[in-house]
């Protein structure tokens, strides 16, 4: 059976969604959607080909949006997405995953709600909520935000949450209890504080590596890490790399030895490229080496970032690789990284890129 690749949107003016076939060679751009909503972040759930959308600011409000027909049409609900009474207003949704029959919700101010009826009404995850850590979460430059949610698509009970900038944190549990998980990542920005505290790390993506749920990899803003025990402790693997600072990164969908990053030149240096030269940075051994994949990418004048969220891999062998850019730029490889195509350009800033592949 033929398969579809979608390439899912999240803008600053609501969503879109690309398509093509298996050869990834044209494109077809479909949207706004989501009625402009700023949009935080769109995925889609593999397992049921749901679309979800996650929105808001402090002029709309909250909202996960939801498309049950890949993005014909379009509902979105609220409900539930509310701290308790004389608490913070939850100014948006910021994050989205989708598993064992759960949506999660990650939202600003830094907190976790989840679904079990595919978005029409959430609920608070009171562990994370009653942390004896949370009085202490301060924000990073965006805000006070969970960002970056990953499931263990082996057991139901484990979960990650990586929150702006409070650090990683895990339940085993189904998110009745939380324990900090940051043993070896540094916190430079505060140079009177301790270097290697409990929590208090500035995380900008955490991802999971394919097939082995135990090794994670974590852009931070103080370096790149990777974890080969569920988080318990990290390592450095930014040697080799121009600029170990930057926000987004993605895990190849077969090799767990496989990551794609993008670097930025620094958190007071403009946060571009370096040197103005756009490149994707690949490793194919954990990150003991990197290579720079800059073959149809501008690598001259390139001032633009490129957002936590905004970059994915699809699942198809050899794999595609995605990022989109802070100036509206979409920029796709289907030959993991070696080479790269612009397929769409004039978009509005975009916040996020995450792919579904699915039978027509």
């Amino acid at each position: 059976m033929a398969r579809k690749v979608l390439v899912l949107v999240g803008s600053k003016k609501g969503a879109f969604i690309l398509e093509s076939d298996e050869g990834r060679k044209s494109w077809e751009l479909k949207g706004p959607f989501c009625e402009t909503w700023p949009m935080n972040h769109v995925i889609g759930d593999r397992s049921s080909g749901v679309i979800y959308g996650a929105g808001g600011n402090e002029w709309f409000g909250p909202a996960v949006w939801k498309s049950t027909d890949l993005g014909a049409t379009w509902t979105h609900s609220s409900r539930g997405l509310a701290y308790p009474e004389g608490d913070t207003p939850i100014k948006s949704v910021w994050s989205l995953a989708a598993g064992h029959g759960r949506l999660y919700a990650g939202v600003e101010p830094a907190g976790l709600f989840v679904s079990e009826d595919r978005g029409g009404r959430f609920s608070l995850v009171e562990g994370l909520y009653q942390d004896p850590t949370r009085p202490e979460w301060q924000p990073g430059g965006a805000g006070l935000i969970l960002h970056s949610l990953v499931l263990d698509p082996a057991d139901e009970r484990r979960m990650w949450v990586a929150i702006s900038a409070a650090g990683v944190f895990y339940t085993e549990d189904g998110g009745t209890t939380w324990r900090p998980r940051n043993k070896g990542t540094r916190v430079d920005f505060l140079p009177d504080g301790p270097q290697y505290p409990e929590f208090g790390q500035c995380v900008h993506c955490l991802v999971m590596a394919a097939g082995r749920p135990n090794r994670l990899y974590q852009q931070n803003h103080c370096g790149m890490y990777r974890s080969d025990d569920g988080g318990e402790s990290w390592v450095s693997i930014e040697a080799g790399l121009p600029s170990s600072f930057g926000f987004p990164a993605a895990a190849h969908p077969h090799d767990p030895d496989g990551l794609f990053f993008f670097p930025l030149n620094g958190a007071e240096k403009g946060r571009f490229p370096p040197e103005a030269s756009a490149a994707v940075w690949r490793t194919q051994d954990g990150g003991a080496h990197w290579q720079a994949k800059q073959d149809g990418l501008p690598t001259e004048r390139a001032y633009f970032g490129v957002l936590r969220q905004a970059m994915a891999t699809d699942s198809l062998d050899p794999a595609g690789v995605y990022f989109g850019s802070s100036s509206g730029a979409l920029y796709a490889s289907a030959d993991e990284g070696e080479s790269w195509t612009r397929i769409a350009e004039n978009l509005p800033m975009i916040s996020s890129v995450e792919t579904l592949v699915v039978e027509v």
